[in-house]
């Protein structure tokens, strides 16, 4: 009978420490203003001075994100092995809500991995090279394919051969 009071009682300390503790994993930093001097992580250039739609990646350990001219080079970050791997968030520029003259709105950023992104289409962004357009609405993103040529995809179904070609 004393065993089984020892372990009922190791039980119950057990369970109130798994109780005390908090598993809610916290919420993602929220993206942020591209300032005039945010500068693009592989090129070393500040971004106002490259159109096309950007992106921004929060890595656990660091204040602020790192900043990308392209979103190529978005997806090249999360597939490098040799850059962190700790991504709290990753944002881009929605593309369906680009102004008559076709440049992103600077202060609409959405979720990367639930964009849907045109690609082998063509579409020269800031950094003089084909890249990818990312849109928050399945629909906005094949309109523009159809327009403008390409394919939609999910951020899961962007081939590394598609990043990388040159």
């Amino acid at each position: 009978m004393k065993t089984l009071r020892t372990l009922l009682a190791a039980a119950t300390a057990a369970l109130a420490l798994a109780a005390c503790r908090d598993e809610t994993p916290a919420a993602p930093p929220a993206p942020q203003a591209m300032s005039a001097d945010a500068v693009g992580h592989y090129c070393g250039m500040v971004l106002n001075d490259h159109a096309g739609p950007k992106g921004q990646i929060f890595v656990r350990g660091r204040a602020g994100p790192v900043w990308f001219s392209s979103i190529k080079q978005v997806f090249a970050y999360t597939m490098l092995p040799e850059e962190p791997k700790g991504l709290l968030a990753v944002y881009v520029n929605d593309m369906a809500t680009a102004g008559a003259d076709g440049a992103p709105d600077p202060a609409v950023w959405i979720d990367a991995r639930q964009a849907y992104y045109v690609i082998e289409g063509g579409y020269i962004g800031g950094m003089g090279a084909e890249d990818a357009m990312p849109f928050s609405d399945q629909a906005r993103a094949q309109d523009f394919a159809r327009r403008h040529g390409g394919r939609v995809a999910a951020f899961s179904e962007v081939p590394e051969r598609y990043v990388f070609a040159q």
